[in-house]
């Protein structure tokens, strides 16, 4: 989409939502500063779609406050509509009419929003003729979604490593000519050392609250104080600068030891060498292009292996391109699918952590009170246990979507439901990611002193990740049995004997009728 510009056009609305804080976003790109005002509205709507953890909404609304402040300093007019605003309609449909009507125009100049629903929205808004509301692509992506769209286009199995070489190429990054750096496209095999002799981690950069800041806080606790999780301490990043200052320090401090340990779990650390900045990318306060080029830099300047920053780039042209390029084609019906028919409850104890399995006490303990876990946590540890457990996969996005603070739906949905509960049958990922507790004790410290044995397959006294594993690979056998990456598992469980057989299915029973219970 481009801008309809006129000479003499009436003055617009320029929308900015509470993910687009960035003054490159395309709307304010193309607007201006003499006669547009923008508007950035915090509504009930937003905040209560999901039972979003205290401190995301803080986060965004803080964030969204200090962007307002940057806007005005740059000299925009901006109209901002606090949560507690007089009149305020509670959503941003609502907040464009009034905002319309203050200001004696029609015309609506948007970032094409990144959830489907508000770009329904705002669809619906422009079709029914109230106001004229003029979307442009969000190009922050590096891939558009007609892009994305031609190079899926005939593809019988769109893997996210074939689209990952194909960014690379475009990009240039981590390319030696026409080769990948250091003549391969991924080191994934090289990232996976477990934590026993891992150096000291420093973690991430952490931020004082300002005043402002402060305020949001105090609303947040006034108004949601039913809302899962802590809402302090309170240390992330809320402008650029500090977003900025947040990733500099990743590469300086975490970035060498990045790719080596970021499979890696500890029960004290909650970060290790992680980056935590997906939620200042998801938000607007970093350009991922921009992120990218500096990993690349530190890389050739020899300040990081080729295998961290390989890793990192991976998971910002590859699969946060690919999984958003997804939604958006595939939308609105992807998040109804449910190939392996799970239907059971989201356990209580993914709000509790009361639980007996040390791996998810601790993964939702952390959840709790940082509002974050890493990539792996989240799909080996609370995602795997809901796969094998048969979660209901739109219970499990659901939850996903409100804990954590760099949830947003176009990338944390295809993740949930494509890569971690296998809902769309194989989409995304090439077989379920599924694990015993033999993974989970290799690559963490969580099997030490736990309730139950690592070891043990089946019994009162067997991890449950165990007999979980065995009984969903027999129970979806049907489905699954032509999987070529399953085969071995399947020839592994046709050797046990039937005794054995019938204890793992047995203990897997009374396991989850107790869940049930």
């Amino acid at each position: 989409m481009s801008p309809r510009l006129k000479a003499d056009r009436q003055a617009r609305i320029i929308l900015v939502l509470g993910d687009q804080l960035s003054p490159r976003i395309a709307a304010l790109r193309h607007a201006d500063k003499d006669r547009d005002t923008v508007l950035l509205a915090e509504v009930e709507e937003e905040t209560k779609y999901v039972g979003h953890h205290k401190k995301k909404l803080a986060f965004v609304l803080a964030a969204m406050r200090h962007f307002a402040s940057e806007l005005q300093q740059d000299g925009w007019r901006v109209d901002y509509v606090m949560l507690d605003a007089p009149g305020n309609t509670g959503s941003i449909v609502g907040e464009l009419k009034r905002a319309a009507a203050r200001h004696q125009t029609r015309a609506i100049l948007a970032t094409a929003p990144g959830e489907w629903r508000l770009a329904r929205a705002l669809e619906d808004l422009d079709r029914s003729g109230d106001l004229d509301v003029e979307r442009l692509d969000d190009d922050r992506f590096l891939c558009s979604v007609s892009a994305f769209a031609s190079w899926i286009e005939g593809r019988k199995a769109p893997r996210m490593e074939h689209f990952y070489r194909h960014m690379r190429r475009k990009t240039g990054l981590l390319m030696h000519g026409d080769a990948p750096e250091g003549g391969r496209w991924n080191f994934d095999a090289d990232n996976r050392k477990p934590p026993g002799k891992m150096p000291p981690a420093e973690g991430p950069r952490q931020f004082e609250p300002d005043s402002e800041t402060v305020d949001v806080l105090d609303l947040v606790r006034a108004r949601f104080p039913g809302n899962f999780g802590e809402l302090e301490p309170f240390w992330f990043g809320v402008t650029r600068e500090q977003a900025e200052l947040a990733f500099e320090h990743f590469v300086s401090a975490s970035l060498p030891h990045f790719g080596d340990y970021q499979d890696a779990m500890l029960r004290n650390d909650d970060f290790l060498f992680h980056a935590v900045v997906s939620l200042y990318l998801n938000i607007g306060l970093l350009d991922p292009l921009e992120v990218c080029r500096r990993v690349e830099a530190a890389y050739r300047q020899g300040d990081a292996p080729l295998n961290a920053a390989e890793g990192f780039v991976r998971q910002v042209i590859g699969w946060r391109e690919y999984v958003r390029g997804i939604y958006c084609l595939k939308m609105p019906g992807y998040a109804e699918r449910n190939q392996l028919r799970h239907q059971r409850p989201l356990p209580d104890f993914y709000w509790t952590g009361d639980t007996d399995m040390a791996c998810i006490a601790t993964c939702v303990r952390q959840t709790r009170d940082e509002a974050y876990a890493h990539h792996i946590q989240r799909l080996m540890i609370t995602g795997n246990f809901a796969l094998l457990a048969g979660v209901d996969p739109h219970a499990v996005h659901e939850w996903y979507l409100a804990v954590y603070a760099d949830a947003v739906e176009w990338v944390e949905l295809p993740n949930t439901l494509g890569m971690s509960q296998f809902a769309d049958g194989g989409l995304l990922a090439s077989k379920p990611y599924a694990a015993s507790a033999n993974y989970i004790n290799r690559m963490s410290d969580y099997c030490r002193g736990c309730r139950y044995d690592a070891r043990q397959r089946s019994g009162a006294d067997a991890c449950p990740f165990n007999f979980l594993y065995w009984d969903f690979l027999a129970r979806h056998r049907r489905r699954l049995k032509g999987n070529p990456r399953l085969a071995p598992l399947y020839r592994t469980w046709d050797r046990m004997d039937a005794g054995e057989k019938r204890a793992v299915r047995s203990s897997a029973a009374r396991f989850l009728k107790r869940l049930a219970g």
